[in-house]
């Protein structure tokens, strides 16, 4: 049964305010997990891995998304929104810090497990955690809101690990950085009373819980996360390749690509909190979903590197809010079931495990990028079909 807590002796005009910017600083925490790309790299080098060894860094994140994101969303029945979410931050801040007690690879593997798991509480918990604070017509503005934080958050980890890398010689710095910042958001929202509801959500086994995708619009919503975070994490892996291929472009100068992403990705979810407070969420979907489409085709033929950097930098302007809208829409579709609504959308996040896969398939077949492009059309054109369906 969900836990409540009285908060009623809380001015109502502040109460927004109090309860909402602790929840958004753990969407700042969420992207953490992003670190795991500038790591793997570091990783790599550290320990002279090869490619395939050091793939096992994403593996140990993504993996957990697949494996407990359900049970999560059952977790939540029994001990709140709130509790799962400090949980969450418990688990993350104890993987940070981890790599500072021993620089070995099965510690550094143990850590993005740990981080992973916490990662996975989080994003389950953490959008239904919004509802309890925010109005309905205000979620879908406020979800995107998240995403940018959590946006800016990935943006930096990157440059902090340049940075004390460069200035410290130790690249693992950020690490404490950012386990400090994690205690910091548990115990902000620690402090915090959250009203959470008389409600019980009663759901007790996992084949429940799975039960909702026989709802149509949830299996779709579901199959939407999964192909959208398959194209989030699929194009940062093929677009220094595509560069590289069509361009004869070093891999130290492609590279640079991935950031020209996430630069726009965060542009567009500034953008879309500020437009989706006043522009209905499904037309807003729809020209989304468009411009997905026509960066892919722009990524399938062009040949000459600014024409790349354009579809990647639309890319990422086009998919920065598809992830808060969806999800919005499937917590609206069944707002007394939003515990294992949510648990069902992140476990989509695997997308990002799975995706890169049947493009790398694809790219060997067809002896060439495009084939791993073609998949990334594929899943904007699956986005697109949803939107239409959405407007009707």
């Amino acid at each position: 049964m969900t836990q409540v807590t009285s908060d009623s002796s809380l001015p109502p005009a502040k109460t927004s305010v109090l309860r909402l910017a602790p929840i958004l600083s753990g969407f700042f925490i969420m992207g953490f997990v992003d670190v795991v790309g500038i790591a793997t790299n570091y990783v790599k080098k550290d320990f002279g891995l090869s490619d395939t060894l050091s793939n096992l860094l994403p593996m140990a994140v993504f993996l957990w998304f697949l494996i407990f994101s359900v049970p999560t969303g059952m977790l939540m029945n029994r001990i709140g929104r709130k509790r799962t979410v400090q949980l969450s931050l418990l688990i993350t801040g104890i993987g940070l810090l981890v790599p500072m007690i021993s620089y070995t690879l099965p510690v550094v593997l143990s850590a993005f497990a740990l981080l992973g798991i916490g990662n996975t509480l989080l994003q389950v918990a953490l959008n239904p955690l919004l509802t309890n604070v925010v109005s309905k017509d205000r979620l879908t503005s406020s979800l995107t809101t998240g995403q940018f934080i959590k946006a800016v958050s990935s943006f930096l980890g990157p440059i902090i690990a340049a940075y004390a890398g460069t200035r410290f010689g130790n690249w693992q710095l950020l690490f404490p950085l950012f386990a400090g910042i994690t205690l910091l958001s548990f115990l902000w929202l620690g402090s915090t009373p959250l009203h959470e509801g008389g409600r019980k959500e009663n759901t007790s086994t996992i084949a429940e819980c799975f039960a909702l995708l026989g709802d149509g619009r949830i299996f779709l919503y579901f199959l939407g996360i999964l192909t959208l975070v398959g194209i989030d994490v699929g194009l940062n892996v093929s677009a220094p390749k595509i560069l590289m291929e069509r361009t004869g472009m070093a891999l130290e100068q492609a590279g640079y690509v991935a950031s020209v992403y996430f630069v726009f990705k965060t542009a567009g979810t500034f953008l879309g909190a500020i437009l989706l407070a006043k522009w209905p969420a499904h037309r807003f979907y729809l020209g989304s979903a468009i411009a997905a489409v026509a960066a892919m085709v722009i990524l399938l033929f062009a040949h000459n590197a600014g024409l790349i950097y354009a579809g990647v930098a639309l890319a990422g302007f086009a998919c920065a809010n598809i992830f808060s809208i969806l999800f919005s829409f499937a917590l609206q579709r069944m707002p007394e079931r939003s515990n294992e609504v949510s648990g069902l959308l992140i476990m989509g996040v695997s997308g990002g495990a799975i995706f890169p896969l049947v493009m790398g398939v694809a790219s060997d077949a067809a002896g060439a990028q495009w084939g791993a492009v073609a998949v990334l059309l594929v899943c904007c054109v699956y986005h697109w079909v949803l939107a239409v369906r959405e407007m009707r």
